[in-house]
């Protein structure tokens, strides 16, 4: 379900862009009226597919604050929060960062995401679950884990390939939609309701395997991750952390779909579920530390 949620919420913006471009048809004629002006679609794609993704990478950090109500620790009440400040800082000035933001949410299983639009400007934050269930050194691997994503800039690199993948679902669909429209309908003026159709219909689809490329490189920077972590805490402790979320991995996931690609542990997939899973296997991840780490 979770699944279907994030391709439809994709879908669904997707679709809104195409009955958006559709309005303005037109433009992306050629002078002459009947052929396409390949290098202004190509350009007005380029503009529709990158501004959602970017919207979405600037807005990131406060979209994640609000949805998983993220307390941050900006005055350390306890000993268990100065620890965590402490640690935050030091794998930052290990990792070569600027201290990110450190927040706690209320969520019962163990879990962990970092967020935010350039790896300066960062937030860290991990559930309650994961730090009542996991002893000190597994808690800093998975802190280790977070800090690696935000010193690759795996948030800024996603948000590229969304709107690399964007523009050519929004490209191709309008060239299928042309065709369909002069060759097969065989419109010569304008565009009909088929061009309208057509390419709404070639963009779900395309998008659909658009959302498959996009979750194999979420996949992917998983395991550049996991052996991130490896390195800023140690080996060990990264494969006893993930080994801990296996334990937890039973529990219901309480992140919400559009956060849980940022999360550092998601939900079990199977069969055909797995082209859509922006987490690797927990299994998959662990025999990759324990054999040196991802090539």
């Amino acid at each position: 379900m979770r699944i279907l949620l994030f391709l439809a919420t994709n879908i669904a913006v997707m679709v809104l862009v195409g009955i958006v471009m559709n309005f303005f048809g037109a433009s992306i004629l050629a002078q002459n009226g009947v052929d396409l002006d390949l290098r202004g679609l190509l350009i007005f794609s380029a503009a529709f597919g990158f501004i959602g993704s970017f919207i979405s990478l600037f807005l990131s950090k406060w979209m994640a604050k609000r949805s998983m109500g993220v307390q941050l620790i900006e005055n350390p009440q306890n000993a268990d929060e100065r620890w965590l400040l402490q640690t935050v800082t030091d794998l930052a000035t290990k990792a070569d960062i600027k201290m990110p933001e450190v927040g706690i949410f209320p969520a019962q299983q163990p879990n962990a995401f970092a967020t935010g639009w350039n790896k300066n400007d960062a937030l860290v934050a991990v559930s309650v679950g994961l730090l009542r269930s996991m002893k000190q050194n597994e808690v800093k691997a998975v802190l280790a884990h977070e800090i690696a994503h935000v010193a690759n800039g795996d948030m800024v690199t996603l948000s590229l390939v969304q709107g690399v993948v964007n523009t050519f679902v929004i490209f191709f669909s309008r060239i299928i939609g042309h065709f369909v429209d002069r060759v097969i309908l065989k419109n010569d003026r304008g565009y009909g309701i088929g061009y309208m159709v057509s390419s709404i219909v070639a963009q779900i689809v395309l998008g659909i395997f658009a959302s498959m490329i996009v979750m194999w490189f979420s996949r992917y920077r998983e395991f550049r991750a996991d052996e991130g972590g490896a390195t800023l805490a140690d080996r060990q402790s990264m494969i006893a952390a993930l080994k801990a979320l296996k334990r937890g991995s039973d529990m219901p996931d309480e992140m919400p779909a559009t956060m849980s690609a940022f999360g550092i542990s998601s939900g079990v997939k199977s069969g055909l579920q797995n082209l859509f899973a922006s987490h690797p296997p927990l299994d998959d991840r662990i025999a990759a530390l324990k054999n040196g780490g991802v090539r």
